[in-house]
């Protein structure tokens, strides 16, 4: 999708100077420089600077003003804004939360043919289109682990069927994109593949609790649930580029995306991701059809080739003069 054009094109001007940033170590500063008639060239330090701009991209900026979204930039890592009170308080809170789990599964392999600045810039730019992408749908990141990242999704000002929803919207989004956008850059690259596995659960109020863990400023506001470990387990049972969510995101979205995770593997033992006999609770996991789902979203257009993209705002204050030349010279018929 060209809404990670921006995000690609750094990637891209990674892989083709790595034979600059093979040899051109000096002094701590590692040159970028243009070749193959690639036109942005960039150092090391400059992509270090410009990674502490917590701004979107502009490829993924246009597409959240496109659909009308502003993206939260204040968050601070670990800290959701509805329970970071509790950080300085010896209470607790319960409330629902939707939790992802995102595993970016692959960059090790780089270190074959990558010296570590260029492997850092891959890794960390496919990370960072992840932490936009769910900022775009009101996600707040939780923490960082590795290449991966867990985010919550929800808050007191939100209802659980919206929180479901962003959750899916981030997770899709960015499943195609390394899917389908990075793929076709490391095809090109003769890469192997960086492949990603998402979980999904959701928690309900009774069942989540809002605590501060630790100790001092060794410390984090976190939930502890069920439903919050479930979502960093499913991930490990999706297949490539796939998303796996449970039974409590199924029955708060559309049902027909959903398939046992068991009918995919063929091992009845991959139907339930948790199990308790004594209480006779068996909770379901799913693959999700994410693909299917995407194509569905009102802001998503599908070709003629099957490429998806999104359908880009139309601006109604926008001047035709510039089409007047073509419609003087491109009649349907001559006037009499």
């Amino acid at each position: 999708m060209e809404i990670y054009s921006d995000y690609l094109k750094t990637i891209k001007s990674a892989l083709r100077n790595k034979e600059e940033l093979r040899r051109g170590a000096i002094d701590g500063l590692i040159t970028f420089s243009a070749k193959d008639n690639y036109e942005d060239s960039f150092n090391f330090q400059e992509y270090l600077t410009e990674s502490k701009k917590v701004s979107l991209l502009p490829s993924l900026e246009s597409f959240a003003n496109d659909i009308g979204i502003k993206p939260n930039y204040e968050q601070e890592l670990g800290a959701h804004p509805d329970f970071i009170h509790l950080k300085d308080s010896d209470t607790f809170e319960k409330h629902y939360i939707v939790s992802m789990f995102i595993d970016i599964k692959g960059s090790t392999n780089l270190f074959k043919r990558y010296n570590p600045e260029t492997v850092f810039v891959i890794a960390n730019t496919i990370q960072k289109a992840a932490i936009h992408t769910c900022l775009i749908f009101g996600g707040y990141i939780h923490r960082l682990q590795g290449d991966g990242l867990f985010v919550y999704f929800g808050g007191k000002s939100i209802s659980e069927k919206d929180a479901v929803s962003n959750s899916l919207k981030a997770a899709s989004i960015f499943s195609y994109f390394v899917k389908h956008d990075i793929r076709e850059l490391f095809n090109q690259e003769d890469i192997e593949d960086i492949y990603t596995r998402i979980g999904i659960d959701f928690g309900q109020e009774s069942d989540v609790v809002w605590a501060l863990a630790g100790i001092g400023k060794i410390s984090e506001i976190t939930t502890c649930s069920l439903h919050t470990s479930l979502a960093s387990k499913m991930q490990s049972f999706a297949q490539s580029n796939g998303i796996v969510a449970g039974d409590f995101i199924k029955i708060r979205s559309d049902k027909s995306y959903y398939s046992s995770v068991n009918k995919r593997t063929g091992k009845e033992s991959d139907r339930y991701i948790f199990r308790n006999n004594e209480e006779g609770f068996f909770y379901t996991q799913y693959d999700f059809d994410w693909l299917a789902y995407l194509k569905n979203l009102e802001f998503i257009q599908t070709d003629l080739q099957g490429n998806i993209n999104v359908k880009r705002k139309v601006n109604p204050n926008k001047k035709i003069d510039n089409l007047m030349p073509i419609a003087q010279t491109s009649k349907p018929y001559n006037l009499i």
